[in-house]
């Protein structure tokens, strides 16, 4: 009952039990009119906050429906409630658990087994940087594994604070980006590549990385033990990539849940973001931080 007026009250009731039933009559309406109509699901609805859809509520209630709202929010867990962020991300429940180092070798993800409509955007390098890509980002409000070479970023490494405000977090992807380290470099000299970026980035971004991208993605297992031993909690590689434009597959022509997309820091970083966007939203999913998936933040 969704009324500006209570029922009418019995003819002759006492003066108290007239109050009681007004009192109760007025609870028994404004829950009434607080009941959700099942058809939205929007911000509120999605944080456990009651969708009011009736009339306005007086200010009384309206003032403290605003309070637990805020309460709400502030409660969220922190990795969903990254800086930047515009929206409280959905939250999923990992069902992939990251294997640890076996035998003194990182262990190698390619695509995250999952039946969560998730989606994991991965950017590499850093050679390439323009206030377009800041702006993209923010506009899609998309979190993203930014794989960096020392190389690339060393003479502007603030220009991807930016992104780390919006949400994504700096990885490793070697100091010098040599495509062929894993048949060129010894073990000594790819674990210096490794340990030499991880303490460029926890100079830059204050975080040591935990997420290792072999340059070219070519991977052996004496990189494999030099990742582990730099810290690396893993290997990420792909199986989709978004590049010139459009999406390239190694399997089937459609994003998947749990798909690591790789993309660059490229002139053409707009077309390849735009086809990205436009596969995640035929598929339905959602871009998640691959580290907040793997529990390695």
């Amino acid at each position: 009952m969704c009324e500006d007026h209570p029922p009418a009250l019995p003819s002759n009731p006492g003066r108290r039990a007239a109050l009681g039933i007004l009192g109760a009559s007025l609870v028994a309406a404004l829950g009434a009119c607080a009941a959700p109509d099942g058809t939205s699901a929007g911000p509120a609805a999605a944080s456990g906050v009651a969708s009011w859809t009736g009339r306005a509520l007086p200010s009384a209630l309206a003032a403290g429906h605003r309070k637990a709202e805020l309460s709400t929010v502030s409660a969220a867990p922190a990795a969903l409630r990254r800086p930047g962020s515009k929206r409280l991300r959905r939250s999923f429940i990992p069902d992939f658990k990251l294997p640890p180092a076996q035998d003194g070798l990182a262990p190698v993800v390619t695509k995250i087994d999952t039946q969560h409509p998730v989606v994991f955007l991965t950017i590499d390098d850093g050679e390439t940087r323009t206030p377009e890509m800041v702006r993209l980002m923010t506009e899609y409000d998309y979190p993203a594994s930014i794989f960096l070479a020392r190389t690339f970023v060393q003479s502007d490494p603030a220009f991807f604070k930016q992104f780390e405000a919006q949400g994504s977090l700096v990885e490793n992807h070697t100091v010098s980006h040599n495509i062929n380290m894993v048949n060129q470099l010894d073990y000594g000299h790819q674990f210096a590549e490794i340990i030499g970026m991880q303490d460029y980035a926890q100079q830059q971004y204050g975080r040591r990385p935990t997420l290792f991208r072999p340059p070219g993605g070519a991977y052996s297992n004496i990189m494999r033990q030099a990742a582990a031993s730099a810290g690396m909690r893993a290997i990420i590689t792909w199986e989709a990539k978004a590049n010139a434009g459009r999406m390239d597959y190694q399997h089937g022509k459609v994003l998947r849940p749990g798909d690591i997309v790789l993309m660059h820091f490229r002139p053409e970083f707009a077309a390849d973001l735009a086809a990205f966007r436009a596969a995640q939203l035929a598929a339905g999913l959602e871009v998640v931080l691959l580290e907040d998936f793997l529990g390695a933040v």
